[in-house]
C-alpha cells in the first residue's frame, strides 16, 4: 500500500464516523426537552403562536424527514440560519464573527502547553530521581488533575483580588484591562498598524494578549501535564536505548548526544499528543470561555444549546466533528512520515 492509498483509505473510513457523529447530534438536539419555538417567543408566547412557529420551522414534519433534511443540508454545507441567538442570521456568519477569539485562545493555550510541558518533561527525564525531577513530576500530576472549570473559577477569583493578596492590581499590571473581558482583536485585522501606528497598536496587542493568557493557561493546563509526563518517559526510554549507548561508546559529545539522538527521538511519541490538542481545546473552550466571558465559539455553543438554537448547535457540532476527524487523519499520516518505523501496510 502506498502512502497516498493509505491516506485515501483513512479518508474513506472517516465518512461513516462523520455520519454516525452527526446522527447522534441530531438525536440529542431534536429529541431533547428544549422547545425552539418556546425559546423564540419567550415566556409570553401562547400555545397557538408556538404551534405556528413549529409549523414554519418544520418541527411538525415526520422525524425521518427532518433527519434527512438535516443531514443533506450539512453535507451540502447549507448550514441554515440561527433561530434564537440572532434570528435570521446565517449560522456561518455567527461562527466567523466568534471564531477569532477562540483561535486566539487556542493559539496561546497550545503555545503555553508546548513551551512549558515539553521542556519540563525533558529536563526531568535528563535528571531522573533528583529533587527537580520529583518536583516537576509532582507538579505535572497535580496540574493535570485539576479540572478546567475549577481552575478557571479559582484563577478569576485570585486575579480579582490581587491587590489584597499580593499588593498589586492585575487590572493595571503592564496595561489597563478588566479582570474578565473578551479580548479586542481589531489590531490583528490590520497588522500593518504595528509598524505605521506602533504606539496604540502594540498597546492593543498587549491588552489582547494579557486578557487571553489566564484562560489560555487554564485551557492548556491538562495537556501541559500530559506532555510533561510523556516527554519525561520518552527521554528515559531513549537514554536507555542501544543506539544511545553506541553513540556514547563512540565518544559522541554530550551536547550532540542530547540534541541529535535523545531529543529528536523523544519527540516522536509527542507528535500525536500535540496534534490531539484540538480535542482538548474543543471541549475545554466551552467551559473556559463561559467562565471567563469570552465571546468565542465555546460560549456561542453553550448559549445555543441552552436556548435550543438547533441549526446553530448542529452546525457547530458538525464542524467540531470534521475538525477532530480531519486532525486524526493528519496525525496518522504525519506519524508515518516522521517515524519510519511505523508502517501503513495491511
Amino acid at each position: 500500500m502506498s502512502r497516498f492509498t493509505y491516506l485515501f483509505k483513512r479518508v474513506a473510513l472517516s465518512i461513516p464516523v462523520i455520519i454516525f457523529g452527526t446522527t447522534v447530534t441530531f438525536a440529542i438536539i431534536r429529541l431533547g426537552p428544549l422547545s425552539p419555538a418556546a425559546a423564540i417567543l419567550g415566556p409570553q408566547g401562547d400555545a397557538r403562536a408556538i404551534r405556528q412557529i413549529e409549523q414554519r420551522l418544520g418541527l411538525n414534519d415526520p422525524l425521518w424527514e427532518q433527519y434527512f433534511d438535516f443531514m443533506s443540508n450539512l453535507f451540502l454545507f447549507d448550514l441554515g440560519q440561527s433561530w434564537v441567538i440572532n434570528s435570521g442570521t446565517p449560522a456561518i456568519e455567527l461562527i466567523i464573527s466568534y471564531a477569532p477569539r477562540t483561535i486566539w485562545l487556542g493559539f496561546w493555550a497550545v503555545l503555553i502547553a508546548i513551551g512549558i510541558g515539553i521542556p519540563l518533561g525533558f529536563y526531568a527525564g535528563l535528571n531522573p530521581n533528583t529533587f527537580s525531577d520529583y518536583f516537576a513530576s509532582f507538579g505535572g500530576i497535580v496540574w493535570r488533575a485539576m479540572p478546567n472549570f475549577w481552575l478557571a473559577v479559582i484563577l478569576v477569583t485570585v486575579l480579582s483580588q490581587t491587590e489584597q493578596l499580593f499588593g498589586f492590581s492585575w487590572t493595571s499590571f503592564i496595561v489597563e484591562t478588566n479582570v474578565v473581558t473578551s479580548p479586542n482583536l481589531a489590531v490583528l485585522k490590520n497588522p500593518t498598524r504595528l509598524l505605521t501606528d506602533p504606539g496604540q497598536a502594540w498597546t492593543n496587542l498587549a491588552k489582547a494578549t494579557k486578557q487571553i493568557l489566564p484562560p489560555a493557561l487554564v485551557l492548556g493546563s491538562a495537556s501541559m501535564g500530559t506532555e510533561m509526563r510523556i516527554g519525561r518517559t520518552a527521554v528515559l526510554e531513549t537514554i536507555n536505548s542501544k543506539y544511545v549507548e553506541t553513540a556514547k561508546a563512540k565518544g559522541v559529545s554530550p551536547r550532540v548526544l542530547v540534541w541529535k539522538h535523545i531529543f529528536r527521538n523523544a519527540l516522536i511519541p509527542l507528535v500525536p499528543v500535540i496534534t490531539a490538542e484540538a480535542f482538548i481545546l474543543i471541549g475545554g473552550s466551552v467551559l473556559v470561555e463561559t467562565v471567563f466571558s469570552i465571546n468565542g465559539i465555546g460560549l456561542l455553543f453553550f448559549r445555543a444549546a441552552e436556548q435550543g438554537d438547533l441549526p446553530l448547535v448542529g452546525t457547530l457540532m458538525y464542524l467540531f466533528i470534521l475538525l477532530i476527524v480531519g486532525l486524526n487523519i493528519v496525525q496518522d499520516f504525519a506519524y508515518t512520515i516522521i517515524d519510519p518505523r511505523v508502517g501503513y501496510d495491511g
